[in-house]
């Protein structure tokens, strides 16, 4: 058995301005109180879920919090805005919250990131812990400090850099997370390797059965290397100035199909999962990426699960989503194209031609 399965990883992320302690192994939710401890989080701890993750984990976790009961707010993409942030607000200052005390965000990307926000603006900025309960958010949305909120044109679009103090990664809670779920979090895990592990990729490939299994030798190693890679590259580049961007392969069209359904019809990972294809394909027709490298990528995706469909959308209304993308700096698109499987390049020049024939070609109308 591989020893990172039989004890806790620690991975720091040093940015400059602050560092965050990743922890994984099977079990460290329960060592939460003394990690927090141990990394001097504040003494007040407000737990901030949702209703479905509290009455999953809410008995083995409520022993983190000691700021009275837990601020449940609701799950889903659209509920990721700010009046989930508001309602936040309100329970911290009705509770007496001030600069000492923490957040302690426990559910997937959705609740991390609308927890980080309001722990990043409240009393401009308290600590924050993260207990990520899906695989998306072990892998990628927990790690990184990127916290913030949907508006209706746009993913993400409200948001800050605020970084956890502390990242408690726990697989056997993700027991209770449903198949499409944790099919959501794999399709990050690809990205992961399309940017930067030829071997994690086709470590998923090999043993895709296995990983959907949970089996430990196959899943801890592939979420402590999908850490790895993103604690490296937040810490070379915290703000997305240049290296960070390489994390958006796939999110351009991904995060635009999200906007234009309301955030109703992809789970975010479904959605990167198509945005990786559109972006391969883009790789294919700038002759930046082998076509066998693409084919590789459009058969580990089919092979890991459908998706759901993108023929009755429109691509001018994609392509005016894209346009709002907040990857767009001083007019011009920074778009991540895959060069090989494991390597990235960042490119400006990209046309609105070159996208509606890539949108063509993923089977939008």
């Amino acid at each position: 058995m591989n020893t990172e399965t039989r004890a806790a990883v620690r991975i720091d992320v040093e940015t400059g301005t602050r560092s965050s302690a990743i922890w994984i192994g099977e079990g460290i939710a329960e060592q939460l109180p003394s990690l927090l401890d141990g990394h001097g989080i504040g003494k007040r701890r407000f737990i901030v879920s949702s209703p479905v993750i509290w009455r999953l984990h809410g008995q083995q976790l409520q022993h983190v919090g000691n700021g009275g009961e837990p601020i449940l707010i609701p799950d889903g993409e659209r509920f990721k805005n700010l009046q989930s942030v508001s309602r936040i607000y309100e329970s911290l200052i009705r509770a007496g919250a001030d600069r000492g005390s923490a957040i302690v965000a426990v559910g997937g990307g959705v609740i991390g990131d609308t927890a980080g926000f309001a722990a990043a603006t409240y009393l401009r900025g308290i600590s924050l812990a993260h207990v990520p309960t899906t695989l998306l958010a072990q892998v990628d949305s927990s790690i990184g400090g990127k916290v913030g909120v949907n508006h209706a044109l746009g993913k993400n679009m409200i948001g800050a850099f605020h970084q956890p103090a502390v990242v408690a990664i726990d697989p056997l809670l993700l027991k209770t997370l449903p198949r499409r779920e944790f099919r959501s979090g794999l399709y990050e895990v690809v990205k992961y390797g399309m940017i930067a592990s030829r071997e994690l990729f086709d470590r998923v490939a090999r043993h895709t059965k296995e990983i959907f299994a949970k089996d430990p030798d196959m899943l801890l190693p592939a979420i402590v290397e999908s850490c790895r890679i993103k604690a490296k590259v937040v810490s070379e580049d915290e703000r997305e100035s240049g290296p960070r961007r390489i994390l958006n392969f796939g999110h351009t069209v991904g995060h635009a199909l999200e906007a234009v359904t309301r955030y109703r019809r992809y789970r975010h990972g479904e959605a990167i999962a198509l945005g990786m294809l559109a972006a391969a394909d883009l790789g294919v027709a700038r002759g930046a990426l082998a076509e066998r490298e693409r084919q590789a990528l459009a058969q580990l995706i089919a092979q890991l699960g459908p998706l759901p469909t993108v023929s009755d959308l429109g691509t001018d209304e994609v392509l005016e989503a894209i346009r709002r993308d907040k990857k767009v700096v001083n007019g011009r698109l920074h778009f991540v194209l895959a060069i090989e499987i494991g390597a990235t390049m960042t490119v400006d020049d990209v046309t609105e031609d070159e996208l509606r024939g890539v949108l063509k070609r993923l089977g939008l109308r």
